[in-house]
């Protein structure tokens, strides 16, 4: 990490009317990011500007690689050698690095990968927003593996979740995506960056012991289910492979211990879900209709729920700042309550997050849905609310 001068040099702490995107970037620099390796990409492409100027001048490295499958792999390569890594994409992007993000989880290496989604599929529409990737990003990787995926609803939320996800990311060694969506990242707000001494930064477990102190194996665990992290380099004996395989490292083809490896990968996050997963409550006390929504469509959501409040109508907005873990706990508490009549979900997106309300229940689950390009208006809600 960073010495004490470079620290401050990090932080730009004060107030500031940001750019998501930078929002975006200068979290990652308070977050301790070490290294960023991406390819420019609409409407990401701002994080990418911000951080080539910003991270070599406090000592971290930018590397601008050929294409997004370089990306994702060089931010593997920094984390195994203890770099704090981070890449930003958006959705053809994104769907080039999924074989690699599976491969992160397999060996355990943390990092962050930024997703400023757009309108899709394929090339779809780069300047304008959309929210379709979120499904992606929960199962786009083939496999059962552990991972954390945060949406911003404002600058504001961009530095502060940026800081967060780093943290998940070292704390469990998992991959953390930051699903942001265009209207978020290119909307210019007022963001509070506190002191550098005031940032919270949680490191990656370490070894107890002096590499040669005695034998060491890497994917030893314990109660929390994370191993601790030997660096590349270090003068630990380490050995990763995307193959199934034992506490030392190496290769081990057997049913029984491959089962046991993707539970565990699957179990370090489930367990802790109640300290990863963030949300945010709006009315929600004696609230009939409960309306699900998350980054910019949380935005026109909880003006629709406050005009449908003056009208009479009880509706109340949960808020999903973080996607998976989705808050299943939560909203089986809302429906225990005996009070919730029905759900409304608004998303930019044919109903990805729906699927996963009507999972829950069998109150009458409605839809608010564009395609991308266009986010629902507070009108829009508010016309099914009432």
């Amino acid at each position: 990490m960073s010495d004490a001068p470079q620290r401050e040099q990090r932080v730009l702490s004060g107030t500031h009317f940001m750019l998501g995107d930078h929002a975006c970037a200068e979290g990652a620099l308070a977050g301790g990011v070490d290294y960023f390796g991406g390819y420019p990409i609409t409407p990401s492409t701002e994080i990418a500007e911000r951080l080539a100027r910003r991270l070599p001048a406090v000592g971290g490295k930018y590397v601008q690689m050929e294409d997004e499958l370089g990306s994702i792999m060089s931010i593997l390569g920094a984390s195994a050698a203890g770099a704090r890594s981070l890449t930003a994409t958006s959705g053809p992007g994104f769907s080039l690095m999924m074989e690699s993000i599976g491969l992160a989880a397999m060996m355990e290496l943390p990092c962050v990968i930024v997703d400023v989604q757009r309108a899709s599929p394929s090339t779809g529409l780069p300047t304008m927003v959309g929210q379709s990737d979120i499904l992606q990003a929960r199962w786009g990787s083939h496999g059962d593996y552990g991972m954390a995926a945060f949406s911003p609803a404002s600058p504001q939320e961009c530095f502060d979740l940026t800081v967060h996800a780093l943290n998940v990311a070292d704390q469990y060694r998992i991959p953390v995506f930051l699903m942001m969506d265009e209207v978020v990242a290119h909307m210019t707000e007022r963001v509070v960056i506190p002191p550098a001494d005031e940032v919270p930064l949680v490191h990656r477990k370490r070894p107890d012991h002096k590499p040669g102190a005695q034998r060491h194996l890497p994917y030893a665990v314990g109660e929390d289910g994370v191993p601790a992290m030997a660096h590349a380099g270090e003068g630990y004996k380490v050995h990763m492979t995307g193959l199934t395989h034992d506490e030392r490292g190496y290769p081990a083809l057997t049913p029984a211990t491959h089962n046991a490896l993707v539970n565990r990968l699957v179990d370090k996050v489930r367990h802790n879900a109640q300290h990863i997963m963030r949300y945010d409550e709006f009315e929600l006390d004696d609230a009939e209709t409960v309306v699900i929504a998350f980054g910019c469509t949380s935005r026109s959501a909880r003006q629709a729920v406050r005009q449908a409040r003056q009208r009479g109508a009880k509706c109340g907005l949960l808020r999903l700042v973080s996607v998976w873990p989705f808050p299943e706990q939560r909203i089986r508490e809302l429906l225990q309550r005996g009070t919730v009549r029905r759900f409304v979900v608004p998303e930019v997106n044919l109903g990805q997050l729906r699927r996963e309300v009507e999972r829950l229940t069998q109150l009458p689950v409605q839809r608010i849905n564009h395609a991308g390009g266009a986010m629902p208006t507070p009108a829009d809600i508010l016309e099914v609310l009432l």
